[in-house]
């Protein structure tokens, strides 16, 4: 009798254990967070994941071959517009200018004695046509001989050749000196390239020369990029490419803060289409940079696409799937109840609603230990 009162006790221990744990897993009110129906602003956002570039940017390199004598600058480091940032050996085309200008005062040099030949050669012919204007007229008068005549004529005629040729020279000469002047400033050009400088300002992104290396033209010595010209560039589906559009407002999540928001403005939306992603690239210019950043940084781009104001709305955190439909569960008399919803725009934080909800209901949402155990019919209880 004993052993059989202990049976008894036995199960009624387990059925009191087994109808508490039956309780609470499937008829103890459920603890949800409930949220209502309410009026307001909707900003439907479009998802890009992209990348931080730079849209200006160069290789700085040497316009003639040489040896680096000198960086000024290094990785980091801010420059400004026709800045200094290296130099390349010069003593050779220091050479060659000195020989260039020396050509050019030997030009000069040239064609002062060329101008007093022709001098010289001008006075030699006026001289030459008195002395045979006078002969013209003492031969009229048969006073001198025709040979006589004859010889002023010829001296004349050489006068005139030599004025001529002094003419020519000085030409020559001015030449000359344009020659010698181009070639000077050749020189100097080139001994100007031997000075490297910056063609914007800027961040000098990678340094890839020593002192000492021989560099020639196109050879990087720098990399630089314009720091006003920071975009993040992103890929976006194609099927949402009749939205995307110049001049939209978008926020930018930069993976190094993903707790914070940068604004942004759409600047250019690619024409083209990768044919393996099926997507399109959005450039991106934020209104400002995180105090940390870095080209090729990753980000997310979220693109403003459209407005609804006054509109009803749900946190887009409490809509859920049934059945391969949207809907939320609502709070009807203490117990969950599924609703299948109609949503129109979706925003970050809110989803529009169409049909389906009235302003003011409760949408209730579990917690992850208690998600799976919210169903219709459940009942619930609010703890916030």
């Amino acid at each position: 009798m004993r052993k059989y009162s202990t049976y008894i006790l036995r199960s009624l221990i387990v059925a009191a254990i087994v109808g508490i744990v039956f309780y609470y897993v499937k008829l103890a009110p459920i603890p949800v967070t409930a949220l209502s129906v309410t009026r307001g602003s909707v900003e439907a956002e479009v998802l890009g994941a992209g990348t931080v570039i730079a849209h200006t940017r160069a290789t700085i390199s040497p316009k003639i071959q040489g040896r680096l004598v000198a960086l000024t600058v290094d990785q980091n480091d801010t420059v400004a517009k026709d800045q200094l940032l290296a130099r390349l050996d010069d003593s050779d085309l220091r050479e060659q200018q000195a020989i260039a200008q020396a050509n050019l005062e030997a030009a000069h040099a040239a064609y002062e004695r060329a101008g007093a030949d022709q001098k010289r050669a001008e006075a030699v012919r006026v001289r030459a046509k008195l002395e045979y204007d006078r002969q013209a007229q003492l031969r009229a008068k048969q006073v001198v001989p025709e040979a006589a005549l004859d010889e002023s004529r010829e001296s004349l005629q050489v006068g005139e050749a030599e004025e001529a040729r002094a003419a020519a020279a000085i030409t020559e000469a001015q030449k000359q000196i344009v020659a010698a002047e181009r070639t000077v400033d050749y020189q100097n050009a080139k001994l100007a390239d031997t000075n490297v400088c910056s063609p914007f300002n800027g961040l000098i992104t990678r340094r890839d020369r020593d002192v000492g290396d021989i560099v020639v033209p196109g050879a990087s010595i720098f990399q630089l990029i314009s720091t006003k010209d920071i975009w993040v560039s992103a890929w976006v589906d194609e099927s949402l490419m009749a939205t995307v559009k110049p001049g939209q407002r978008a926020r930018i999540v930069f993976r190094s803060e993903p707790g914070k928001d940068y604004e942004g403005r759409v600047i250019r939306v690619s024409p083209e289409v990768d044919p393996e992603t099926r997507e399109f690239l959005v450039d991106v210019a934020p209104e400002r940079l995180p105090p940390r950043w870095a080209v090729r940084q990753r980000a997310e781009v979220f693109i403003v696409t459209g407005r609804k104001d006054n509109v009803l709305r749900v946190p887009a955190k409490m809509i859920r799937w049934r059945d391969g439909r949207a809907g939320v569960m609502v709070d009807e008399g203490g117990r969950a109840t599924w609703r299948n919803v109609e949503f129109g725009i979706t925003g970050r934080e809110y989803v529009e609603v169409v049909k389906g909800l009235a302003e003011n209901e409760a949408v209730v949402v579990a917690g992850e230990t208690q998600a799976k155990k919210l169903q219709p019919g459940r009942r619930v209880v609010t703890t916030r």
